[in-house]
């Protein structure tokens, strides 16, 4: 491997495939032509660097987020695809192998619509208004007219002090 001085051609080529793909460093480094052992010196050692590749990894993450709301809008709304069927038969014509070569005798293209994702409006929904949506209902029981449902009692001395040497005894 050739060894490269640090330059911001390299930076430049290291921060455009970091914001471009999920590549490993490693992988990054086989690409420009340094050691990996180079990228993690430039980057503890150089501030501009170390700050480029930050940046490109926010970048990055910025762009997947944006993908996935276009992705969850698409699952919420439901949206339409084309789904063409192809449907072969044999040619006069011969391939390598002298099988014949397969021809197109009827394609289709129709429309079909993918419905709405329910979890993926029941994630928007307990996400985005939690105070509204929530996945878990909380109630409280209680007895006749508002009261509790085993009314509250003081303990006698006599029965506290039992109380207390029995959880003594079992510590």
């Amino acid at each position: 491997m050739k060894k490269y001085k640090y330059s911001p051609k390299i930076k430049s080529k290291i921060v455009e495939l970091l914001k471009a793909d999920t590549y490993t460093i490693s992988e990054i480094c086989s690409i420009v032509g340094i050691a990996t052992r180079t990228f993690y010196e430039w980057q503890n050692e150089n501030e501009d660097f170390a700050k480029a590749v930050e940046q490109a990894r926010l970048d990055r993450m910025q762009m997947f987020v944006k993908e996935a709301k276009k992705s969850l809008l698409k699952k919420i709304q439901g949206y339409t695809v084309d789904e063409t069927k192809v449907v072969t038969v044999p040619g006069s014509e011969r391939d390598e192998n002298g099988r014949p070569k397969p021809r197109i005798k009827e394609q289709t293209t129709t429309k079909k619509h993918l419905a709405p994702d329910t979890a993926a409006i029941i994630f928007t929904l307990t996400n985005g208004e939690p105070e509204t949506w929530r996945n878990r209902y909380f109630g409280e029981v209680t007895g006749k007219d508002g009261k509790d449902l085993i009314p509250p009692r003081v303990l006698t001395k006599k029965e506290a002090k039992e109380l207390f040497d029995k959880l003594e005894d079992d510590f």
